[in-house]
């Protein structure tokens, strides 16, 4: 049966796990956005975009230039793994709802850790899909949600560990479109043997290959690894040429080959004098290479807005330079609590920051001469010099035992404290093994040798009548292994919060967590006691403190905490009060033209507060002046009847007080005396009335005789609407 996603409705999980056993992706291979030379949305003209989402979630301000949502050139990735691949599926609709193309479930663990391929698992490991099932299960969710927003989605995972052979496999079987794949990330990262590393690595790459996946390489991980990461930056160019070269080597084509580049620092170091002049190097050397643009993580704490402020800075990066993927990291990552709407953030930050600076380079250039060029020189003639010891010191094997690699030096200095592994040693050892002269093996996708038989006058498989990668109803699929821990289990679990009733979650379905920001003041060891103990009285579950920050040693200190809510609320009990239909700007601005809309505007009484109603009015605040209104503004503390002789002189239409104070019910005192004046001056059925205030609600405005009332946190707008709409009532009476 075909699936078609309804904006108005909740992804089916239970729909999409139906029928996985024959179920094939429907494309493979990586596919890259379309940049458009040249597009107009509304009123502007962009020379760095792609076409836009069929539906999507625009950025908040769009409502401000016609509701218009510009999608960068380059692909747009979201890291999402809860470890439940069943709720990561409604993760990636909302992060492919806001932009993203490119899904990465990579968090916390990897293949790189298993030693064989393990195929039913109920979970994977850290959210990892490595399983037949859950690769099937979300790859076809993504092809609902590419119809849904209408752009190609790209899957992307790890190759890589002792497993890497096996796991290209299924990738390239079950449609995965991208992944990580580097033998040095083996070798030094995860101590797999060297010879086992690169063997491995030449088939997986060649697998990549037939498929059309891209691979993202591994250097960026010298750059975490490394105590003083900005030192490192030539042998982050080297680690990028040997795995470019090894790659071509296997067959892969240059197009599918990216450099998973990571800007060294983050401020307070002096952040873009250092990481430009390494990403203008970068992108002199690998020239004809694809850039994966990945964020800063190696110094993200628990602050979001630090992190989202390194992130906008490393979007500059890609601007100023080029990437053809700009990678995303959850701003809440530091606080090991990667939340689905932070992923969302994640992608909101990467395209407001690359559509703002839009034609960057069409306007400033990047200075060869002085500073940044001699920088770049230098770095790129460290990296050659680098490669050449290599290869003096018998190749890359021998570089890795002599400890070559992350150290704290800047190349040629070294601290003696690299990384270094035995070419005899390590996971896998001993396990690769020359092949035999009459060597055949009847599959697609081998690397090396193969002495074909004569039947196999095309492929490799003709003599079995077709591989799995030929032919994918020979593939054997298998659902689960585990009776309890398996995704049927869990969803039957939560089914009550994804159906009937609304419970918190930023995990997973039914996990009940909320998220509270408040100060204390009182220094951190203390406000921090305090918070939890507010927690236990809040009955928050669990309670634990993601981020603190002292404001000041003696005056007090922010504080984050998470905890989980008891219970869960029933949508079917709640009143829902009418939905606010507003106008636009442009219509109001339409009805205004044609004819004059004056009115008159006070605090009233003895009440000297003037901030609300001047938002309310000042076009400076967005105000309904910015509308066409014509205010008549007469001040604060300013008595009942002089508003509305004031309107009486002016042929005001309108009338809008404004009352803080209400000791002694004054300001249900001050709405009553405007109506009763009104009418004794019999202008009442002429003029609308209306009163603001933080006390103030419609109903309490209306019971004493006015027409409207607008509490804490009304917009102009919302004051605009109503006086148009009422006007238009008021003409129709005649």
């Amino acid at each position: 049966m075909k699936i078609k996603l309804d904006p108005q409705q909740k992804l089916d999980v239970e729909k999409v796990l139906e029928g996985l056993e024959s179920y094939r992706p429907r494309r493979k291979g990586w596919t890259w956005r379309k940049r458009l030379p040249e597009q107009e949305l509304g009123a502007f003209t962009y020379s760095q975009t792609s076409p836009s989402l069929a539906e999507g979630g625009s950025l908040p301000a769009a409502k401000y230039f016609g509701g218009i949502d510009p999608q960068p050139e380059c692909t747009i990735t979201s890291e999402i793994a809860s470890g439940r691949f069943e709720d990561d599926l409604r993760r990636m609709r909302m992060a492919a709802w806001h932009g993203a193309d490119h899904i990465m479930v990579i968090r916390t663990a990897g293949q790189s850790h298993f030693d064989g391929l393990i195929e039913g698992t109920p979970e994977g490991v850290g959210g990892v899909p490595i399983s037949r099932k859950q690769i099937r299960a979300t790859r076809k969710a993504l092809d609902l949600i590419e119809d849904e927003v209408g752009r190609p989605i790209n899957l992307h995972s790890y190759v890589s560990g002792v497993a890497g052979p096996e796991v290209a496999v299924l990738f390239a079987e079950e449609g995965v479109n991208g992944a990580h794949q580097d033998p040095q990330y083996n070798v030094l990262y995860r101590n797999v043997n060297m010879v086992r590393s690169f063997v491995d690595a030449a088939e997986a790459k060649t697998l990549m290959a037939g498929a059309g996946m891209a691979q993202i390489d591994g250097a960026h991980n010298a750059n975490a690894t490394a105590r003083e990461a900005w030192k490192v930056m030539p042998e982050l160019l080297v680690q990028h040429a040997i795995n470019c070269a090894y790659s071509e080597g296997a067959g892969m084509p240059r197009e599918l080959i990216c450099l998973s580049t990571v800007p060294p620092t983050a401020p307070p170091a002096p952040a873009l004098k250092l990481d430009l002049p390494y990403a203008a190097a970068l992108r002199d050397l690998f020239a004809g290479y694809r850039m994966r643009a990945q964020m800063n993580t190696k110094y993200m704490e628990s602050d979001t807005r630090e992190v989202t402020v390194t992130h906008t800075l490393n979007v500059l990066l890609s601007r100023l330079t080029s990437a053809d993927i700009q990678s995303t990291i959850t701003p809440d990552e530091g606080r090991n609590v990667p939340w689905h709407f932070n992923s969302v953030h994640a992608v909101n930050t990467a395209k407001q920051a690359l559509v703002g600076l839009d034609g960057l380079r069409e306007m400033v250039g990047i200075k060869k001469d002085g500073y940044l060029g001699s920088k770049a020189r230098e770095l790129k003639e460290r990296a050659v010099l680098f490669l050449e010891e290599i290869l003096s010191a018998g190749g890359y094997f021998e570089a890795v035992n002599a400890g070559f690699f992350v150290d704290s030096g800047c190349y040629p200095e070294r601290n003696g404290d690299g990384i270094s592994r035995l070419p005899e040693a390590g996971v896998g050892a001993g396990s690769a093994v020359p092949r035999d002269e009459d060597y055949f093996a009847p599959v697609c996708g081998h690397f090396g040798h193969n002495n074909l038989p004569a039947e196999a006058k095309r492929k490799a498989c003709d003599g079995i009548e077709g591989c799995t990668l030929c032919r994918p109803e020979k593939i054997q699929y298998i659902d689960e292994l585990d009776e309890e821990d398996n995704a049927s289990q869990r969803l039957e679990a939560n089914r009550p919060f994804r159906r009937e009733l609304i419970k918190p979650e930023v995990e997973w379905a039914g996990d009940g967590i909320v998220q509270v920001t408040m100060f204390l003041p009182a220094e951190q060891r203390t406000a921090e006691a305090a918070a939890l103990e507010i927690a236990k009285k809040m009955n928050l579950e669990e309670a634990e403190i993601i981020h603190r920050q002292v404001m000041h040693p003696a005056e007090g200190t922010l504080l984050e905490l998470k905890g989980r809510v008891p219970f869960a609320i029933d949508p079917a009990g709640l009143v829902l009060p009418p939905e606010e239909k507003l106008l636009s700007a442009e219509e109001i601005r339409q009805d205004l033209a044609s004819e004059e809309f004056r009115l008159v505007a006070a605090t009233v009484g003895e009440d000297e507060h003037s901030v609300g109603l001047r938002e309310i009015i000042d076009i400076k605040h967005g105000g309904i002046e910015g509308l066409g209104f014509k205010p008549h503004y007469l001040g604060t503390s300013v008595p009942v009847n002089k508003v509305v002789d004031a309107a009486m002189e002016t042929g005001a239409q309108a009338i809008l007080i404004s009352t803080i104070i209400t000791h002694a019910d004054i300001h249900r005192i001050q709405m009553r005396r405007l109506h009763e004046l009104c009418v004794e001056k019999g202008i009442r059925n002429k003029v609308i009335l209306v009163c603001g205030g933080t006390q103030i609600n419609d109903e309490m405005a209306r019971e004493c005789g006015l027409d409207a009332g607008f509490g804490r946190g009304a917009k102009g707008i919302q004051v605009a609407t109503f006086l148009v709409q009422k006007r238009r009532e008021m003409a129709q009476k005649g």
